[in-house]
């Protein structure tokens, strides 16, 4: 039934190898009680858990009932140990907190036998070793020898082939390992087993043969098998018909009750477990949710960040830095000479030369344009996850006029009414200053130097997505007070996080008159002291103000006498005649940076909206002067002039 052949088991210790079972060759018998002797290292254990499938051998084969082991898969081991093996330990391996009843089932729930036939053959089980009357207690409750005895009626529970004891009575005293070895000698008679002692004693007395082992080998066997029983037990066996034996499985229902009564039966640690567990998912929760957290708001700060200082590309670019080498001093020295007196250097003719070398490179943004936002377009492509906004800019001359609160029609420009100021508190010469920075195109730097950098009228980043403005817009900005533009004409004052204004942009809408900025200007000029006075005004106010974009293109009218456009701004009929029939505009609310932004990306008293921007185009390139110079290209129809 059981044969071992050639069995060796290497075990590696560091860099060598510990030589467990050196070849072992035996064959036992279908029921006979089997004592297997030997001092402490020398094998034993080691072999009984290879015949109990616990361990595996590493040269040789294990042969039950005829068959190999050689090729058996996991599957097959698990059948092997549940359906063909049962194990008696000498440490009992008992679950304290069930009772000796659903000990015992528990070898039958792998097996899936039914819950009434399980309870029954376990009672059976149990009264065969003498506790039919003690099915209820716990293990903690019963003596060693009751403990054990509790393990072999579980081993027998199964009804298995071979039981394999390892030191059974190792635990016991003397008068309790004699009721255990009785009940083994008894079990005997129609099953093997093979029972590992180091007590000779009980082995001589109660065993039918004894196997001695030492340093891996046998070195003795009281009754080995004769030529005539392995003869006759070989036919046998291949007559022997092959059971299916059913694959080891415990259902999920069962599974889960046994698991939901350690977890009642041992509150105190499962309140202890849950409490660690929850510390861990709650930490590894909270690690990743900062980690999240800390991702996104560094991705927001960069965003809003980066919209204030965006990529800027100009139609032409000028590249200074020879100059700025050739005037910070990088000249050439005119050759080799002696330091023996003053010689000449050539730097005037460098500087010349490297500003009549000036390298200014001209840029195709409307194809640029076109390319990145086909590329936005593309899914996949890198550009579209690294682009929040793309907005073309125009050299738009918005010229916007209000009506102040003296009925004068004034530009809506505070730059240009700071320079106006400063003429007049400077003089001319200052003045004259301002129109060259102008003409540089600086103006709105030397403002800033001045400390009122902020442009009155700007457009807000369109939307990628045809949207009037970008998403970014209503993030980093509250209404306080009516509504986002929803129309070209429609536009929005930003105020900033205490709801103020400046004066010069009060004065540039409307709301401050002429004669207190006067009033400023001569204190300033005069080195007087100025009572500032709080003043405010409401929302409604604010949104009920009108201001009319006037197109420079229909700022010229022609003359019939002279065929001459002319500028109908010179003269104060004129200036209304353009006011009354401006485009309207209409200021739909007033906004202010949100309290959570970190950055805010308009610089503008008054923001507009693209469609303002596409409606300037459209009418410009209606305009009768502009039609009219397209038709006289060789001739200024200003001056009449070629």
């Amino acid at each position: 039934m059981l044969q071992l052949k050639n069995i060796k088991k290497d075990y590696p210790a560091g860099s060598n190898t510990v030589h467990a079972l050196k070849g072992i060759d035996l064959r036992f018998r279908k029921s006979e009680f089997v004592s297997v002797l030997g001092p402490s290292g020398c094998g034993k254990t080691t072999m009984l858990n290879i015949i109990g499938g616990l361990d595996q051998y590493t040269e040789g084969d294990l042969v039950i009932n005829g068959r190999s082991t050689k090729n058996f898969k996991d599957r097959d081991w698990d059948a092997y140990r549940n359906h063909s093996i049962g194990f008696v330990f000498q440490s009992y391996n008992l679950i304290p907190h069930q009772s000796v009843l659903t000990n015992v089932e528990l070898a039958l729930t792998l097996s899936g036998v039914s819950k009434s036939e399980r309870r029954a053959r376990a009672k059976k089980a149990l009264e065969a070793v003498g506790l039919g009357d003690q099915l209820r207690k716990k293990p903690g409750e019963m003596s060693g020898g009751q403990m054990q005895r509790v393990a072999i009626a579980r081993a027998l529970v199964n009804n298995p082939d071979i039981i394999l004891a390892d030191e059974p009575t190792g635990a016991l005293d003397t008068e309790t390992s004699v009721q255990v070895m009785e009940i083994l000698k008894e079990i005997s008679k129609d099953r093997l087993i093979i029972m590992v002692t180091h007590n000779p004693e009980l082995a001589e007395k109660y065993s039918t043969r004894i196997i001695r082992m030492l340093d891996g080998v046998i070195t003795g066997d009281s009754m080995p098998l004769t030529d005539e029983e392995i003869a006759a037990s070989e036919p046998k066996e291949e007559k022997k018909s092959k059971k299916r034996e059913k694959k080891p499985s415990m259902s999920i229902f069962t599974s889960f009750g046994l698991s939901l009564k350690n977890l009642i039966s041992k509150k105190g640690r499962t309140l202890l477990t849950s409490f660690a567990g929850s510390i861990g998912i709650i930490g590894i929760a909270l690690i990743y949710a900062v980690s999240n957290g800390l991702t996104d708001y560094i991705n927001a700060v960069q965003e809003e960040t980066l919209s204030s200082y965006p990529l800027t590309i100009e139609e032409s670019h000028t590249d200074l830095t020879t100059v700025m080498e050739t005037f910070m001093g990088a000249a050439e020295s005119s050759g080799d000479h002696e330091n023996d007196a003053v010689y000449s250097q050539e730097v005037i003719y460098n500087m010349l030369e490297a500003l009549s070398n000036l390298d200014m490179t001209e840029n195709d943004l409307k194809s640029f344009n076109e390319y990145v936002l086909d590329e936005y377009k593309k899914e996949g492509s890198p550009l579209s996850e690294a682009i929040n906004g793309i907005q073309y800019t125009y050299n738009l001359d918005m010229q916007v006029y209000t009506e102040n609160i003296d009925g004068e029609i004034i530009l809506s420009d505070n730059q240009a009414l700071m320079k106006e100021m400063i003429g007049e508190y400077f003089g001319t010469d200052m003045s004259a200053m301002m129109g060259m920075y102008d003409s540089m195109g600086e103006t709105s730097t030397v403002m800033g130097m001045m400390g009122s950098g902020r442009v009155m009228w700007q457009e807000m980043l369109p939307g990628l997505d045809g949207e009037s403005f970008s998403p970014l817009i209503e993030k980093q900005y509250e209404v306080i007070y009516g509504d986002w533009p929803k129309e070209y004409n429609e536009v929005v004052l930003v105020v900033n996080e205490n709801n103020e204004l400046d004066d010069l942009t009060l004065y540039a809408l409307g709301l401050e008159s002429k004669e207190d900025i006067d009033a400023i200007v001569d204190a300033a000029k005069n080195k007087e002291s100025l009572d500032h006075e709080l003043r405010s005004w409401s929302y409604e106010d604010i949104c009920g103000m009108e201001f009319r974009v006037v197109l420079p293109s229909s700022c010229y009218t022609l003359d019939e006498k002279s065929g001459l456009y002319t500028d109908l701004r010179e003269t104060q009929a004129g200036l209304r005649y353009l006011y009354d029939n401006g485009i309207d505009l209409r200021i739909s609310g007033i906004i202010r940076p949100a309290e959570d932004s970190v950055s805010s990306m308009l610089t503008g008293a008054v923001a507009y909206t693209n469609a303002l921007t596409q409606y300037v185009v459209d009418q410009a390139n209606n305009a009768d002067s502009v039609t009219a110079q397209l038709e006289n290209e060789n001739v200024d129809i200003f001056t009449g002039l070629p």
